[in-house]
């Protein structure tokens, strides 16, 4: 919780600043992107964590490899280096490199999935699904980077929403697989358990109150004849159980081993 805390706090620094040195240009670039530079080395460890405790760490891992990204484009922005910008977005293009083998294993994990038999349908279905939504995905993304890259540089006159529309798609694309998405933590702050749970186990005094029943009717729901009937029951009970202890005590008694012993 911490951990995540912190590394929202520091993107909404990185916001502000942002904001901030678009509306004045008063500021640095490369002192606008330190929150985001201090967040991406920081996630790092986080993930490391992370894996050793069985968390999820989707946000600390797109920062973490994106930390030489971050480095870079304070850099152009800020006019230290004259690189044209494929150049600088080589980081990016190792990731892209990596998501697409990621995706040629998905494709033929899936593959392989489809001619086993002994996996059902519903497996199929969702491994299909997933290979095709990651497969756009990444095409989208590359498309754009290839795009962005080109506009920036001045070698395209596309308008930007042209540039953006792959980029619109790929979020298209994650917000349809997001709802096929199992596992993962779908509670707040990292309590991985269910809420009411979490809430009794914070709190336990609240745990004194539930399994308590009751009910709001103050008038009496039983009849009079039934009540009765109830008493009536209860001393022939009584009765009976009075005769079963005496006859218990008439009885002979019985050891329950018997040793016999030898001539």
């Amino acid at each position: 919780m911490l951990i995540s805390l912190s590394l929202h706090l520091m993107l909404l620094m990185f916001e502000l600043l942002s904001c901030d040195q678009l509306s004045s240009e008063n500021h640095l670039w490369v002192l606008v992107f330190i929150p985001l530079i201090f967040g991406s080395v920081a996630s790092v460890g986080a993930c490391v964590w992370a894996v050793k405790h069985d968390r999820s760490f989707e946000l600390e891992l797109f920062l973490a490899v994106n930390t030489l990204q971050f480095v870079f484009l304070p850099l152009k922005l800020d006019d230290f280096v004259g690189w044209r910008w494929e150049i600088v977005f080589i980081p990016f293009w190792i990731v892209l490199c990596l998501s697409l083998i990621g995706v040629l294993y998905n494709i033929i994990f899936c593959g392989i999935l489809l001619r086993t038999p002994e996996v059902s349908a519903e497996q199929k279905r969702s491994a299909v699904n997933s290979a095709i939504g990651n497969t756009l995905c990444v095409v989208c993304i590359l498309a754009f980077q290839v795009l962005i890259a080109d506009k920036l540089d001045g070698d395209l006159d596309w308008p930007l929403i042209a540039v953006a529309g792959p980029l619109l798609m790929a979020l298209f694309i994650l917000i349809l697989l997001s709802f096929s998405a199992k596992g993962g933590n779908k509670w707040w702050f990292g309590i991985r358990k269910n809420f009411s749970q979490f809430i009794l186990s914070s709190l336990p005094c609240l745990q004194e109150y539930g399994n308590i029943a009751y009910h709001m009717d103050n008038g009496q729901n039983v009849p009079l004849d039934t009540a009765n009937n109830v008493q009536v029951d209860h001393l022939y009970g009584k009765k009976a159980q009075k005769i079963q202890n005496k006859n218990d005590h008439h009885k002979p008694v019985v050891p329950i081993i018997n040793i016999d012993i030898p001539d």
